[in-house]
């Protein structure tokens, strides 16, 4: 049989991970025990514990992480997901020569929150001869929903008793062009305003490392702070440009309506304060923004519209 050399198996992984799917720091924690024990990690404590937040800049990981286990000649691709939530996968091969797999590329995946997946083993068709090949990785987070969620009505994500203004509204072209952020919303609000969830969920991902922000989008496209949360019909809030160290929920905990999530900032590619609000669905492997409709205090139903002032509902948690 042929081995085949390592150079001979070409391989990358071209992950689309929508809405900063990466983290580019991590904090430190430091508090004190119960004995007068001073502790410094990088594992948030319990809530009930009082702690100090430092921030460290470290590289890039991604949520999604793709290894290899196996051999030269049958390789398996495995998956991890970090998310506490599914995200589905598509694998295909680019200019393969001599190779099967099994499953058959393209392929579809679903792979749950906090777990690695055998996805795909690979080998040649004529075992005589060498083979190569590229494998093309793409994700979407959330679960793949055929219908497009219809008729939201929801709450404005901060308290009753204060109004802000909406500085971008559905279809608007300033930064909302593509088809994850048509429905999203600008709303103005100073730095440190508490952001509450509209809908009960679960917390799918958690960043709240940044300290920066600028209108330079090459430079702050994916260092936004931001919170998203997986709803029960599979559309998923994402509440973005929070404030450094904010956030008060943990990655996997289930979390109400009007709970606090965070507090709201001028984090990532932001020309002044303000909290980006969207509620997003993959329709398979499109992540897709979805209209809906702001619930008011008397009643009535707001369109997220440019210069409507928004009255909250919530009593906050």
């Amino acid at each position: 049989m042929f081995q085949a050399s390592l150079a001979s198996m070409r391989w990358s992984l071209l992950a689309c991970l929508a809405v900063n799917g990466i983290a580019t720091a991590s904090n430190i924690y430091k508090y004190q025990d119960e004995n007068g024990i001073w502790h410094f990690t990088d594992r948030a404590p319990t809530e009930n514990t009082e702690f100090e937040t430092v921030f460290m800049e470290r590289e890039p990981e991604p949520r999604i992480r793709m290894r290899q286990e196996g051999t030269q000649t049958s390789p398996v691709y495995l998956l991890f997901n970090d998310y506490w939530g599914p995200v589905q996968v598509e694998l295909k091969l680019l200019h393969a020569e001599n190779v099967m797999a099994e499953p058959d590329l393209p392929a579809r995946f679903v792979v749950p929150g906090q777990t690695e997946q055998a996805l795909v083993g690979l080998g040649a068709l004529d075992e005589r001869r060498g083979f190569s090949y590229q494998l093309q990785m793409a994700s979407v987070p959330g679960p793949p929903v055929a219908a497009v969620a219809e008729d939201l009505v929801i709450h404005p994500p901060f308290r009753s008793g204060e109004s802000w203004p909406i500085s971008q509204g559905f279809g608007g072209g300033k930064t909302h062009g593509g088809p994850d952020s048509v429905y999203a919303v600008d709303i103005v609000m100073p730095v440190g305003t508490d952001v509450l969830a509209v809908r009960d969920g679960v917390v799918m991902d958690v960043e709240d490392d940044f300290n920066r922000g600028g209108t330079d989008k090459e430079r702050y496209a994916h260092k936004a702070n931001h919170v998203r949360v997986l709803h029960d019909d599979g559309t998923m809030s994402l509440y973005a440009h929070l404030d450094l160290a904010s956030v008060k929920v943990r990655p996997g905990a289930r979390v109400r309506a009007g709970r606090v999530l965070a507090r709201s900032g001028n984090t990532g590619f932001s020309s002044g304060p303000h909290l980006h609000f969207v509620i997003q669905q993959n329709t398979g492997m499109e992540l897709v923004s979805v209209p809906f409709h702001f619930r008011q205090p008397d009643g009535a139903t707001a369109v997220p519209e440019e210069r409507r002032i928004l009255r909250g509902t919530l009593p906050g948690r």
